[in-house]
């Protein structure tokens, strides 16, 4: 750490009082180190800066915008809907797509005498310094410039600590809402409470999205004051709403919002600091060690059954003793068990449900949006659900870490380890896809239209699965080793995100003459009972032709791909 020995023997650091610049230059000098010598991380890094000035710049504009053109209205509703909208992108994205930045683990420092509270200080100092941060920081002082532009001085001096008093709610919030899940979904205690939640929290993406379309498209923005103003009083979007109540007279209201803004970052604060050394660090607290949970059919079998049978879980039985049937029943109870698979799991069966009703009927209209529906539309909306459900694959190998050094020893072949991987993870996906045809179909009241959707889905992650093999062999990185499933390395959000988006285009790509032929046969009866056939045959032959090239690269990469995949420490 930057402490050095010398300050430790000459008694100016204390033990468990360690300032938190300390963390910060450590997170400088982690994030420099792991740069070093890697082109590919640096022009991640390069292009996440990028991007985060890009919408650094953009929302400046956006929020200082109202405040130069002096627009009442719109100076009361974009900072409180602005605002609340970016805490809650802040509670959410890193649950569902980008990750959080793990680049000072909890888990380096549990044998550091350090008090809990100078550990979250740290590691909310250490949080600060990314780019996600620095973007959100440009882009609310817009507020700043807005309210100097109609109140002067004073106006914008509060809204400058409303800016900074936002930032922490909002890397607050996320580190909390991160914590508090890793811990719930390594629990298998509890692993069905957090299923459920998680699933609540991630469908709020969806009436979000409707509201503000609707809001665009019925934009009355005066009617939007009364709501904005309720708003502004609540942690969502008090810190960004302060400019505004100086400017119109209210500075008495200055001291209650940062009171408000105080309290909730005090309790998220709390929140993580009571999950942070189980979610983090790698304890569970409660419950029996050593007690065997039945009922799901993942468990071993015991008693009497050789070493080799009590590998394989008792609901996979059929599976060949071989090395393809022994890397497919361990990748599949890891599927179970793992926290940071579980958590690609559940997203997939919130986003599978939420996308296709959203695009064919997240009009406010419905009643003629399912009259506007077709075959086709719902197919093509079907294919983005297989689309993306592939993309849990387009890392997998970084979920081994060094462990993949014992295939290699083994001598697995490269085909074989990628038809293992691809199974077990089916094995979950299929019924999925299953259950989210059939409440599609149900929501949507046209049930002839299941076969249909079930073949748009297999098509596509059929076809998703050999493109995400090659790019798991060509593009996989290291994880983290901590026990929070949504952790990611620094610069690591924009890698998974890349690589995410890089799948999907190549799916889409390779799903072309499918799609065609379901535009083209889509009002027909006959695509009614071919769909699902046609489908299922276009994504296993996908899938195998996948397998066959990916097998020999991975062959051949076998020693690189360890070595990216492998923790560095």
């Amino acid at each position: 750490m930057a402490v050095t020995t010398a300050q430790v023997q000459a008694g100016q650091v204390q033990a468990g009082r360690v300032p938190v610049r300390h963390f910060a230059r450590l997170k400088l000098r982690v994030l420099r180190n792991g740069l070093r010598g890697q082109p590919w991380r640096i022009a991640l890094f390069v292009l996440g800066g990028l991007f985060g000035l890009w919408f650094a710049l953009g929302g400046f504009v956006l929020f200082a915008a109202p405040g130069l053109a002096d627009n009442a209205d719109l100076a009361v509703v974009v900072p409180a809907f602005g605002g609340g909208l970016l805490v809650v992108a802040w509670l959410l994205l890193p649950l569902v797509f980008f990750g959080v930045d793990e680049t000072l683990d909890p888990a380096r420092f549990a044998l550091l005498p350090l008090r809990r509270r100078t550990l979250v200080a740290g590691l909310l100092t250490a949080a600060l310094l990314g780019v996600p941060a620095l973007a959100v920081l440009g882009a609310t002082s817009g507020l700043v410039l807005g309210a100097a532009a109609r109140g002067g001085w004073p106006a914008a001096l509060a809204q400058a600590v409303g800016v900074a008093g936002g930032l922490l709610l909002c890397v607050a919030a996320s580190r909390a809402m991160t914590s508090a899940f890793a811990s719930m979904l390594r629990s298998r205690r509890v692993r069905d409470l957090a299923v459920v939640a998680l699933a609540l929290i991630a469908a709020l993406l969806g009436p979000l999205q409707v509201a503000l379309v609707a809001a665009i498209e019925h934009a009355d923005y005066h009617r939007l004051v009364g709501p904005a103003r309720v708003l502004g009083w609540t942690p969502l979007a008090a810190p960004y709403t302060i400019g505004t109540d100086v400017v119109e007279g209210r500075a008495w209201a200055v001291a209650v919002k940062l009171a408000i803004t105080a309290l909730a970052v005090a309790g998220l604060l709390a929140w993580w600091s009571a999950t942070l050394e189980s979610a983090m660090v790698g304890t569970v607290s409660g419950g029996a060690s050593g007690r065997v949970r039945a009922g799901y059919g993942w468990e071993a079998p015991t008693g009497g059954a050789s070493p080799v049978a009590q590998l394989f879980p008792r609901a996979l039985f059929w599976l060949p003793r071989t090395q393809y049937g022994a890397i497919a029943a361990r990748e599949a109870r890891y599927w179970w068990r793992d926290a940071r698979r579980r958590a690609n799991l559940i997203t997939i069966a919130v986003i599978g449900v939420f996308v296709p009703v959203i695009v064919n009927l997240g009009s406010p209209r419905v009643a003629e949006a399912m009259d506007r529906a077709t075959p086709p539309s719902i197919t093509i909306s079907m294919l983005f659900v297989g689309v993306y459900a592939a993309v849990v694959q387009a890392n997998q190998f970084g979920f081994d870490g060094s462990a993949y050094a014992a295939h290699l020893t083994a001598g697995v072949p490269g085909r074989v380890e990628l038809r293992a991987r691809a199974v077990a993870v089916a094995i979950y996906l299929v019924p999925v896809f299953a259950l989210i045809g059939v409440v599609v179909a149900a929501v949507a009241g046209r049930p002839g239209w299941l076969p249909t959707m079930l073949g748009g889905i297999l098509a596509a992650y059929g076809t998703g699965l050999a493109v995400n093999q090659l790019i798991s062999i060509l593009a996989g990185y290291e994880m983290p080793e901590t026990s929070n499933p949504f952790a990611v390395n620094a610069g690591r959000g924009m890698a998974k995100s890349l690589l995410g988006f890089v799948a999907m285009l190549a799916t889409l790509a390779l799903s072309g003459p499918f799609l065609l032929v379901a535009v083209w046969l889509g009002d027909t009866a006959l695509w009614t009972w071919l769909a699902l056939p046609v489908g299922l045959g276009y994504g296993l032959g996908a899938l195998a032709l996948g397998l066959y090239i990916a097998g020999d690269v991975l062959d051949r990469r076998g020693p690189e791909l360890l070595l990216a995949v492998s923790p560095r420490r």
